[in-house]
């Protein structure tokens, strides 16, 4: 719909003019068109049309104009017809519903100063937001103009329960029950004043008049005079010209046709929203009255509105019958002076719950519950069938009635009855249910071909390949609906060893496999099994069977030491009791036989807890990178594997590799990790903390404040701590002393880098140029620094320091010697008070330090 009304608009394009207030209606049409098409909201145009002179009594009338040519529709494409042949089709010239209600737009031209802001030199300009009223206004006319016919659909879904069927029928634009007015004049119709006639003359006489039925009830045709017509059917017309004009036209004839029929007034009173007198075309049926009064009201009837036509009863409208069955009983064409009385409903019933339309409707005192049912649209499928429950008002309490499927056509409903449909149970009737390893589990109708296990079993399919078929549980529901574990052999039942066991409704076969989780009674087990969790509880379970039932033992768990803890309960207990549970501990042979304590059955809320096997252990892998003969992965064969061991079992050198560079990458644990993200965040809050000092020290304290919250949330976002760091390592040392301290121990994920020799030594920090020197043997520290141009003006040289290949630290003042690879660091001192900036780039800088100085700090521990 939005897509034709932007095509209409189009067609109107003309120039748009450039002089504020001076635009046309079609070229304000223009522009709205223009606009939308370009996708500007609605707003905007609107401040757009303001800001060019546009007023809203203009765009109104523009609106009024389009609104009646899209309403006329196809009639505008006839224009360029003929006019005699324009003069035979007919228009609905009633009223429209638009044309009633309106208040009249008496607003004028100029504003009132509510309607603007006053500006510094007493001017006054629009606002252009919603404290302008006039903006306000215009936005409305606006989406009237243009607005998706989508909006102009009530959304009554989610108050479906609240509404009353068919009341909203005459309250949508695209059900206006407007009569169809180019049909075959039906002979019936009587002729009244202001009908248009046309008298065709034909034959040897070739003539054509166009008459009005005049006020006195006779047209005028030339030449001949008036002609009473007015209280005549169309065909008593006819025959009246003919017998009139036939002497004059003896070899021609005569016929008359009705062209723009005249309009009728009709009054339409009682419950609707908008009683009144109405004028309506002389087709007009009793639907297009009702819609043009608005529909009935909240108290309106929808079962039975009369039709008075000179004081007699005509008709009886049932607006059930044409929604329900589509028939238009009643539903007449009205005849000049009809009144239209619509009294209040007699009977209004709500239905909720399992229909597929609940809601109020309104009834017929005769009519039953399955009227209500069929002007619901029926039960879901999900409905409870043999019953429904009605809540009756007696006039002094509330009373119930329950209405079996047998009388649901005998039982009358009342008014203010409330009828409610239930849903089914959520159980099933005659159903077994097998779980677990089978190839099609789920549920079956007990009966017919299925009465014993191995029958169920034979209509899964079978048990599958990995199915542990020495020991499976069945759970039976008792007579007062608790649970009871049957043990059940179906090697031995599928082979014909054991008999079969016939089953009952609600029987559960687990093959073995998980049971759900039930709130009530449970067991629970942990550990070293497939399925751990709690599970439903059922009586005579033993362990083998809940272990079963979690589908086995992993190869990680120890048969031996399989401990069950039982609740301690003590209903005449008078104190504490020291002893909280109480303990067992169990093993299980081949085949889950519990040893020593056979036939252990657990109780509700039992936790088993099935151990690891210390005998248990991983892979654990390191690996070996760099200048070795065989670089690549290995595994540790036993626990506390040195370096040294590692590095022969790699071949040892291959020609190039530099010993003393060597260095070992550790993975970090979650401990590690914990300890590296709180050393970063003591450095966070020092770094906050100076930034709230600069701040309250700053002029613009507001700005900083900000900025420092915001300086906190960015390092906060790099708080990422690396997944390894690097362990200073002396592999020379440890290849000459096999198993010393210097020989370190070995763990999961560890990496060796074997080096090439590098032979430079960097220069970094606070130094005159940054540089990269030629290791030179024996060559002191500060023979370096004097090749990067010396120490800078705020250099700290007592805490200079070196930094070896190998991934140890120490202090150029405590006698460290600069060695092939490594890198000199000299720091810098602070002589002044940081900015904003400086402390923020220093933050980063902190964050990489923090990460070194937990690095440090685990190799201490």
């Amino acid at each position: 719909m939005r897509r034709y009304i932007v095509y209409v608009l189009l067609a109107f394009l003309m120039p748009l003019a450039t002089t504020a207030q001076s635009m046309t209606d079609d070229q304000v049409m223009a522009f709205v068109a223009k606009e939308h098409a370009a996708g500007t909201s609605n707003a905007q145009i609107v401040t757009k049309l303001m800001q060019r002179g546009v007023d809203i009594s203009q765009i109104r009338r523009v609106r009024t104009k389009y609104e009646s040519q899209m309403n006329q529709g196809s009639m505008s494409s006839m224009s360029g017809k003929g006019a005699s042949e324009t003069s035979r089709m007919r228009t609905n010239n009633g009223k429209k519903r638009q044309d009633y209600g309106k208040k009249v737009d008496a607003e004028a031209a100029e504003y009132s100063s509510q309607r603007v802001k006053a500006q510094p030199d007493h001017s006054y300009t629009h606002t252009y937001d919603d404290n302008d009223e006039e903006y306000v206004d215009f936005q409305k006319e606006m989406s009237g103009l243009i607005k998706n016919d989508i909006d102009n659909k009530a959304d009554d879904t989610s108050k479906n329960a609240n509404r009353v069927f068919g009341r909203d029928i005459f309250n949508s634009k695209l059900l206006s029950f407007e009569p169809n007015m180019n049909i075959a004049t039906p002979q019936n119709y009587r002729l009244g004043p202001g009908d248009a006639v046309i008298i065709d003359i034909y034959g040897a006489s070739q003539k054509t008049e166009q008459c009005t039925v005049s006020p006195d009830g006779d047209v005028t045709i030339e030449g001949y005079g008036p002609v009473q017509v007015s209280g005549l059917t169309v065909a008593q017309a006819n025959a009246r010209l003919r017998s009139t004009l036939g002497s004059r036209y003896t070899s021609s004839r005569v016929r008359l046709t009705v062209g723009q029929t005249r309009t009728i007034i009709v009054n339409v009173m009682g419950e609707v929203r908008l009683p009144g007198t109405y004028t309506l075309s002389a087709f007009a049926t009793v639907f297009h009255a009702l819609y043009m009064a608005g529909g009935t009201n909240d108290l309106g009837t929808l079962r039975n509105i009369k039709v008075y036509r000179s004081g007699r009863l005509v008709t009886v409208v049932d607006i059930y019958d044409y929604i329900l069955n589509g028939r238009l009983t009643g539903n007449v064409r009205l005849a000049e002076g009809d009144v239209i009385v619509v009294g209040p409903y007699d009977c209004l019933v709500n239905i909720s719950g399992k229909v597929k339309r609940p809601m109020f409707y309104e009834m017929k005192k005769n009519e039953s519950v399955a009227s209500l049912l069929k002007y619901a649209g029926s039960f879901t499928g999900d409905a409870y069938t043999k019953a429904v429950r009605v809540n009756r008002k007696t006039g002094r309490e509330y009373s119930v009635y329950n209405v079996g499927e047998f009388d649901f056509s005998s039982f009358q409903i009342a008014d203010g009855d409330s009828v409610e449909v239930d849903s089914i149970l959520p159980r099933f009737a005659n159903t077994v249910e097998v779980r677990g390893a089978v190839f099609r589990p789920g549920k079956y109708n007990l009966g017919g071909q299925i009465n014993s296990v191995r029958t169920l079993l034979a209509q899964a399919e079978g048990v599958t390949e990995k199915a542990f078929t020495a020991r499976a549980v069945m759970h039976r529901m008792k007579s007062d609906r608790s649970l009871e574990a049957i043990r059940v052999d179906v090697a031995g039942i599928l082979s014909g060893r054991v008999a079969d066991i016939p089953l009952k409704e609600n029987d559960v076969l687990f093959i073995p496999t998980r049971s759900e989780e039930i709130q009530e009674r449970t067991i629970t087990i942990r550990g070293e099994v497939n399925y751990p969790g709690t599970y439903r509880y059922a009586e005579n379970e033993t362990v083998e069977d809940f272990v079963l039932q979690a589908g086995g033992l992993t190869d990680r768990a120890s048969s031996v030491n399989v401990n069950i803890s039982r609740r301690v309960t003590d209903p005449k207990a008078l104190r504490p009791d020291s002893v909280i549970a109480q303990t067992f501990t169990v093993s299980l042979k081949d085949g889950f036989a519990v040893d020593g304590r056979p036939e252990f059955k657990l109780m509700p809320f039992d936790e088993v807890y099935v151990m690891r096997s210390p005998a248990y252990s991983e892979q654990q892998n390191v690996s070996v990178e760099g200048e070795v003969v065989f670089a690549g992965m290995y595994t540790l064969p036993k626990d506390n594997v040195r370096l040294s061991e590692l590095f022969r079992k790699s071949g040892g050198s291959n020609g190039l590799a530099y010993i003393k560079g060597a260095r070992l990458m550790r993975r970090a644990n979650e401990t590690e990790k914990e300890r590296m993200r709180a050393v970063l965040r003591m450095q966070q809050e020092q770094l906050q903390k100076n930034l709230l000092q600069l701040s309250a020290s700053s002029n613009n304290a507001g700005g900083l404040q900000q900025a420092a919250e915001g300086a906190k949330n960015a390092e906060l976002a790099k708080f990422n701590v690396p997944d390894e760091y690097p362990v200073g390592i002396d592999l020379e040392k440890a290849l000459k002393n096999p198993g010393s301290d210097a020989d370190v121990v070995l763990r999961e994920g560890d990496r060796l880098i074997v080096p090439k020799y590098n032979g430079t030594v960097k220069v970094n920090g606070a130094v005159m140029y940054a540089n990269t020197v030629a290791y030179e043997k024996g060559k002191r520290a500060s023979y370096y620094i004097d090749q990067a141009g010396g120490y800078a003006s705020d250099a700290v040289k007592s805490n200079a320091y070196i930094i070896y290949m190998n991934g140890c630290v120490a202090k150029v003042s405590h006698g460290a010697r600069v060695m092939p690879g490594c890198e000199i660091v000299v720091p810098a001192k602070l002589k002044r008070k940081m900015s904003m900036a400086e402390i923020m780039s220093l933050g980063t800088s902190m964050s990489s330090i923090a990460a070194m100085i937990a690095t440090i700090a685990n190799l201490t521990k």
